[in-house]
């Protein structure tokens, strides 16, 4: 892998995040025990990171045993990541539950990337593409031809992402219609008193969000991108294309890092028309 610019700033957030993601998946976890169980069908992931949240996926115990993704309930999974240096845990994660993982050849062009040698009737077919939702031409080609999705899902990849509006609705479009989209994104504080605030009610949002507005710069660049004072929720809200969307805040707290990344969470329904 030759480090260019954009190499090296992947490679130093894939370091940052190894640092920082048990404590972001800790606190996400709550809310992700109550949303993944819905995940269904054809599943498609933008920004998994390392898959840790394939702990909440539906499960059952295989013929060998092994505790494994429900075949039943998820008939495929797409993890669309754009940062490479994940790929290596990402598999590991996914074959621990059972996935059967294979690259799509045409992003990810690394000849180090080598699928699931061995696998049993019950693994979920499992495919790691390198791309975006920014817009049209970044989402892999491989995405478009196996649309529609059922599912598609996202943990703080819209704060990251250079085009958020114009991801959401490509997420759209690759739902079917009826499908469901779940979410749970780093947001700019809510104001004081929001009544979608159901952790962290207590933290001063106010004072907060101007924390994150003053050190959002420096964020930035070491988060290789990510915007922590941007408004994902209204955002999604704001997308034509939705039967309903709901989500819910937190705030959250505890360790210092957590009072800047605030989450919002939920899930929108396409419309069946």
């Amino acid at each position: 892998m030759k480090y260019g610019v954009e190499t090296t700033l992947e490679f130093m957030f894939y370091v940052v995040w190894s640092v920082i993601s048990s404590g972001q998946d800790a606190r996400a976890n709550r809310y992700r025990k109550n949303l993944w169980p819905d995940v269904y069908g054809k599943v498609i992931e933008l920004g998994p990171g390392f898959g840790v949240s394939f702990d909440h996926l539906p499960h059952k115990t295989a013929s060998n045993g092994q505790f494994v993704i429900n075949s039943d309930v998820i008939k495929s999974y797409t993890a669309v990541e754009p940062n490479p240096f994940m790929f290596e845990k990402l598999q590991a994660n996914a074959e621990g539950h059972g996935f059967c993982v294979n690259y799509d050849l045409k992003t990810c062009t690394d000849n180090n990337n080598q699928g699931t040698v061995n696998d049993n009737s019950d693994s979920v077919p499992f495919i790691i593409s390198r791309g975006t939702f920014d817009n049209p031409e970044s989402v892999p080609q491989a995405v478009w031809d196996n649309a529609p999705y059922d599912t598609v899902i996202t943990s703080f990849s819209l704060c990251t992402a250079r085009n958020p509006q114009e991801s959401i609705k490509n997420i759209v479009k690759l739902l079917k219609p009826g499908g469901t989209y779940i979410f749970i994104e780093h947001i700019l504080h809510p104001p004081p008193g929001d009544p979608l605030v159901v952790d962290g009610g207590h933290i001063n949002g106010a004072f907060w969000g101007r924390m994150q507005k003053l050190v959002s710069p420096v964020w930035n660049l070491f988060g290789h991108g990510c915007y922590i004072t941007r408004e994902t929720e209204k955002s999604i809200i704001s997308t034509p294309g939705w039967d309903s969307v709901e989500y819910k805040y937190a705030r959250i707290g505890g360790d210092f890092l957590s009072y800047f990344v605030p989450m919002a969470f939920g899930k929108a329904i396409k419309s069946s028309q």
